[in-house]
């Protein structure tokens, strides 16, 4: 994804930083994304194809990577899933958040996401699906470039200006529709417009036939920790759409909030 690739240098400079260290993990995230063939990984990543060899050797051999010898491909091992079980730090929030989603799907007929920010995408943690047979698909863990939906636009609107141009630095905002925001100004002011708002949208940004209102979820500092969305195909969305949707949202949105305060 161009939005953020994949890369083999480290995000940060200075004597904490371990190259092989780096490396390894830098593999296990393009992995976390598909299966790869070991030349493929060496090419993505840059690194030389006996420096990767030697890496996923390893990563095997502790149960973080796994080696099909049909297909010769690499992919995640059951020890990277074990280790990922161990985050808890998006649970409370999934717990409060879910029985809510489910009610506002109904109250909806649409699906309802929750995400949080990771770098320059958001990663959805929990969905609730739209009862209605002609539905968005999407799944837990997928990931999708913040400039491009309503979701990463509502998550970046917690960020400062500052901060926003940094992580975008270098950044490629690739397009995927006619509408896709693919300026960083413009992406700045669509941003500082939803923090004045309250909430931010997708109008066929990221999907042809698809959008998307979402609003950040804040916690007891006001900070923002998450972003909660409804999501519809667009001949299901009329001239007032967005508006009678942002109120059953906000009103979600607002009881999470509360009880992340308790």
């Amino acid at each position: 994804m161009k939005s953020e690739p994949v890369t083999a240098e480290p995000a940060g400079s200075g004597p904490n930083v371990v190259k092989s260290a780096d490396r390894a993990l830098v593999i296990l995230e393009l992995l976390s994304r598909g299966r790869h063939r070991l030349s493929d990984i060496a090419e993505t990543l840059r690194l030389p194809l006996s420096s990767v060899h030697g890496l996923l050797g390893t990563l095997v051999h502790r149960g973080f990577a796994e080696f099909d010898p049909t297909t010769r491909t690499y992919g995640l091992g059951l020890k990277a899933w074990t280790v990922g079980q161990g985050y808890t730090g998006h649970r409370d929030i999934v717990g409060l958040a879910l029985p809510l989603m489910d009610r506002l799907a109904r109250e909806t007929g649409e699906t309802v996401q929750l995400s949080r920010l990771d770098g320059v995408e958001n990663v959805y943690i929990a969905i609730a699906e739209s009862p209605q047979p002609m539905k968005l698909v999407s799944a837990v863990g997928m990931r999708l470039p913040a400039h491009a939906d309503g979701l990463g636009k509502a998550l970046l609107s917690g960020l400062s200006q500052e901060e926003l141009v940094r992580r975008y630095q270098g950044v490629e905002l690739e397009r995927f529709t006619e509408n896709t925001v693919c300026e960083l100004p413009e992406l700045l002011a669509e941003v500082q417009e939803a923090r004045v708002r309250g909430y931010a949208v997708d109008d066929e940004e990221y999907i042809v036939g698809c959008r998307c209102v979402a609003m950040p979820v804040r916690d007891h500092s006001g900070e923002v920790v998450a972003a909660l969305s409804v999501s519809a195909p667009t001949p299901r969305c009329g001239p007032d759409w967005t508006e009678q949707t942002r109120e059953p949202l906000s009103k979600v949105v607002a009881t999470i909030e509360q009880q992340l305060r308790r």
